[in-house]
């Protein structure tokens, strides 16, 4: 093809004219990317500088400069070699001055032929080398699997090759070249598949997506594709606020629920349209899916059920009062949780509070000192979820004695979304989850089913609750110490 082109392009009308019939179809291509780089190198030889100039420019490489002069060729024994001194660019990873190439040709004419490719692909290999220098992990794996594709064979873990065929082993090793009567590590790793592929992170995946989904683009305006962008990005945020920036091959099951959770409850206090939680949940689960599939990463991911049913914003259920007494409050059930964490959950077993309301309070929101000790639901800093969440809690019980040995609030959770997925990790690896469906946010429930159980007049019930009351709300409702003598009926 190179040949036909040199000979094609004695104008730059004609080499143009080429490159738009040729190269923008076989060339341009990432599955011809290796090639291409090559066919650069051997186009210093064989076309003349236009043609090598307008290549280097649509494909993104660095032009390399033309040289007419005849390849240095030398006889050893009866086999013509390339006699190169090594570019100082490629000293770190090359202890040799000079480096002889055999040309596996005993013909001086097919030596000269064959030696600018041979040339070219030695600068391609020293470049993989250089890549697979780096510290960088995700570097240093791609450079092997492209060192790999120069000796000619396809990167894959250790495992696999030692169980190829023999003779297909002795390959990879007789490819590995020799600095004296040592094997050369980047290539020895980089041909046996001893570098190991590095884990890809939720924030990683969502870069890969963007490349990976790059026709979605397509005819979109600017303003069109960060429209596109928004909600995907605000999705993986979302899930790395609650669950971390794990690496998507350990996303576990709990994560998921953890994740679900946070919205079940966002849900209720925010009055939001479970379509809209849906949206943000597929725009999370098609990054990994599309990751998982084009990277061949032949990963299980745990995201079935992720998505909720209308109407879905209440089917939570409470925790039965027998659970609560011989489950969850049992002596040392939750001593495995970490000290802020298990205070959490011992102050909603008596207030009905949201645990992010909990995990705001402060010093000054927790009254302990007053003759009926309380908490108080304030802006505090920070915006209420809605405009009933303002309110005041008696302290009793558990819930007390929990806030007392925390009496400036939980700092650890305080800006961090990670409680959830603490607590519910805990309770389903000490199997205390009444069922799969119950969660953290089920001891809300549980607490206004015990007031309903006693009779506790609804108005009262929503305002300790901090819902919206659905008739017309008159006066100023219970005092605190009414409020008292209500919930201290049903303390634990």
């Amino acid at each position: 093809m190179l040949q036909g082109a040199a000979a094609d392009c004695n104008s730059a009308e004609a080499t143009h004219a080429w490159f738009d019939s040729k190269i923008a179809h076989q060339m341009i291509s990432r599955t011809y990317g290796s090639f291409a780089k090559n066919c650069l190198l051997f186009c210093s030889k064989v076309l003349h500088i236009l043609l090598h100039k307008m290549l280097c420019a649509q494909l993104g490489f660095e032009a390399i400069p033309v040289h007419h002069s005849s390849m240095n060729i030398k006889q050893r024994g009866k086999i013509y070699q390339l006699v190169k001194r090594v570019p100082r660019r490629y000293q770190p990873v090359e202890a040799r001055e000079t480096v002889w190439i055999s040309l596996h040709t005993d013909s001086e004419s097919v030596a000269k032929a064959k030696a600018p490719m041979a040339w070219a692909q030695m600068i391609e290999a020293w470049e993989a080398r250089l890549a697979g220098d780096s510290t960088d992990a995700e570097s240093r794996f791609e450079a092997a699997k492209e060192l790999a594709a120069v000796r000619g064979f396809r990167y894959m873990p250790a495992a696999r090759v030692a169980k190829l065929e023999r003779h297909e082993l002795l390959q990879r090793v007789e490819a590995v070249q020799t600095l004296g009567n040592e094997l050369h590590l980047i290539e020895a790793a980089a041909v046996l598949g001893t570098i190991a592929e590095p884990p890809i992170k939720v924030s990683r995946a969502l870069e890969l997506f963007w490349t990976l989904a790059k026709a979605k683009t397509l005819g979109k305006s600017e303003a069109q594709v960060k429209k596109w962008k928004s909600p995907i990005k605000q999705a993986i945020r979302d899930f790395i606020a609650v669950v971390g920036d794990k690496a998507i091959g350990e996303i576990s099951r709990d994560d998921v629920r953890a994740f679900r959770d946070w919205w079940l409850e966002r849900i209720e206090t925010e009055d939001l349209n479970p379509t809209t939680v849906n949206k943000n949940m597929d725009h999370f689960g098609k990054v990994l899916k599309l990751v998982n599939e084009e990277k061949r990463l032949g990963l299980t991911l745990p995201l079935g059920g992720l998505r909720l049913e209308e109407g879905e914003k209440n089917t939570r259920p409470p925790f039965s009062l027998d659970w609560i007494k011989n489950k969850l409050l049992k002596r040392g059930a939750l001593d495995g949780l970490d000290a802020e964490a298990r205070a959490v959950l011992l102050v909603m077993v008596n207030t009905g509070a949201r645990p992010s309301e909990i995990c705001a309070l402060t010093a000054s929101t927790i009254n302990l000192s007053s003759n009926v000790p309380y908490i108080s639901i304030e802006p505090d800093g920070r915006k209420l979820k809605t405009k009933h969440a303002r309110r005041k809690i008696p302290l009793v019980g558990v819930s007390l004695e929990a806030l007392r040995a925390f009496p400036d609030g939980f700092p650890r959770y305080r800006e961090s979304e990670g409680l959830s997925k603490a607590i519910s990790d805990y309770l389903t690896a000490n199997g205390l989850r009444e069922t799969a469906a119950h969660s953290l946010y089920s001891l809300r429930h549980s607490f206004e089913d015990r007031m309903l159980k006693v009779g506790v007049d609804e108005r009262i019930r929503r305002d300790l609750m901090g819902h919206r009351l659905t008739r017309e709300r008159y006066g100023e409702g219970a005092d605190l110490e009414h409020l008292h003598t209500l919930i201290q009926a049903i303390a634990l």
